[in-house]
This record gives C-alpha cells, sequence and structure tokens, in this order.
C-alpha cells in the first residue's frame, strides 16, 4: 500500500513538473513575441541588442506566417494568428504529455 502511495507521488510530481517547465517555455516565449511585436512600433528599439536578440528569437516563428497572412492595409495580424497557434500547440502538448504518462503508469 505504501508503493502505490509513493509511486502515485511521483507520477504526479513527474507529470506537474514536465507540464509545468513546458507550459513556462510556452508563457517565455509568448511574452518575446509580444515584447517584439510592441518594439516594432519604436524603430530605434529593434536596432538595439536586445531587439537583434529577439528577431533572431522571434522572426522565424512570425516570418512563417507573414508568408501565409498578407498585411490588412497598415495592420499586421499574422502575429496574432501566430500567438493564438502558438497556444493551441502547448495545449495539444499538454494533451499528448499526460497521454502518455496515463499509458506508461
Amino acid at each position: 500500500m505504501v508503493n502505490f502511495i509513493i509511486s502515485e507521488v511521483v507520477y504526479y510530481m513527474g507529470i506537474f513538473t514536465i507540464t509545468s517547465i513546458i507550459s513556462i517555455a510556452f508563457s517565455i516565449y509568448s511574452f518575446m513575441l509580444i515584447i517584439y511585436i510592441l518594439m516594432s512600433w519604436v524603430p530605434s528599439a529593434q536596432g538595439s541588442k536586445f531587439g537583434q536578440i529577439l528577431a533572431k528569437a522571434c522572426e522565424p516563428y512570425l516570418g512563417f506566417f507573414r508568408k501565409f497572412i498578407p498585411p490588412i492595409g497598415m495592420i499586421d495580424l499574422s502575429p496574432i494568428i501566430a500567438i493564438l497557434l502558438l497556444s493551441f500547440i502547448e495545449r495539444g502538448v499538454m494533451i499528448v504529455i499526460s497521454n502518455i504518462y496515463n499509458v506508461l503508469i
């Protein structure tokens, strides 16, 4: 009985730790995207060292959406779609991880 309780605690701690780390990583990247998008309103900010680092991290992901979603006038909707899709990807990853843990245990 004690072994069963310990294994259940380890199981829930393991899935909690993994999902927490993944969730934090997705949140950090989402905030990076938002900061990068807001920096586009200040041209000198994107030219800074911090702006260049964000560009290297964010532009490949945003560039994929900019190929398929053209701007409407002066408004670029691709970052909104990119952030929404990132949220859906995070949910999908969490579901897959929980299903994998349920199969293993």
